[in-house]
């Protein structure tokens, strides 16, 4: 049994699978714990995440992260990192993250129905001036105010079932041009026949 399949299914889970039937699929899968170029490609292109915290008993939270496409960047092997950007001020994540430092990174991408799952450590990181620098887009407007990184123990992605795609407009943008040229051109058509016929 891998070290990575440990991290992803405890005792309990793999009992389930057993019960259900797929525990088989999984066995001896030595799910991806380094920072594939796969996995660099599409972190280029992702502007938002779910990142789940726990506190020290258990309680869940998950928080919408967002940013620049490529805001979650890979700075090691099996590191990621990202600015923090201010928000509500509740610092839910930043205290469950004192006293526990197990984090969930789950990114979804609409336009591609893909997602990717990746399990691990997080710490906050606070006056690293150097780090902020490799971390923050300058033309982004949002005020960073200190990173996150997270250490990578696995990682996985999944079938892209039940994901209905979605866009954003920057990816429909160029759809959208190619509209607006053309229409632009058969108004200029109708004109031009509409002159001829008076």
């Amino acid at each position: 049994m891998s070290d990575t399949e440990d991290v992803l299914f405890s005792e309990a889970v793999k009992a389930e699978q057993t019960r259900l039937g797929s525990r088989k699929a999984f066995e001896g899968r030595d799910f991806k714990s380094e920072i594939t170029d796969d996995l660099r490609q599409f972190l280029d292109v992702i502007d938002t995440f779910c990142f789940a915290t726990a506190s020290a008993d258990g309680r869940p939270y998950i928080q919408h992260r967002g940013g620049p496409p490529g805001f979650l960047k890979p700075i090691g092997t099996h590191t990621l990192a990202f600015a923090d950007f201010a928000g509500n001020r509740q610092y839910i994540t930043l205290g469950h993250l004192k006293e526990n430092d197990r984090a969930h990174i789950f990114i979804p991408h609409f336009a591609t129905r893909q997602r990717v799952k990746l399990w691990g450590r997080a710490r906050v990181v606070e006056g690293d001036l150097e780090l902020m620098e490799r971390l923050v887009d300058s033309s982004y407007k949002a005020k960073p105010q200190r990173a996150i990184v997270f250490t990578l123990e696995a990682w996985d992605s999944n079938c892209p079932q039940h994901i209905v795609p979605r866009y954003t407009e920057a990816e429909i943008a160029p759809a959208v041009d190619k509209l607006i040229i053309r229409i632009k051109e058969l108004e200029e058509d109708v004109a031009r026949l509409k002159g001829e016929k008076s």
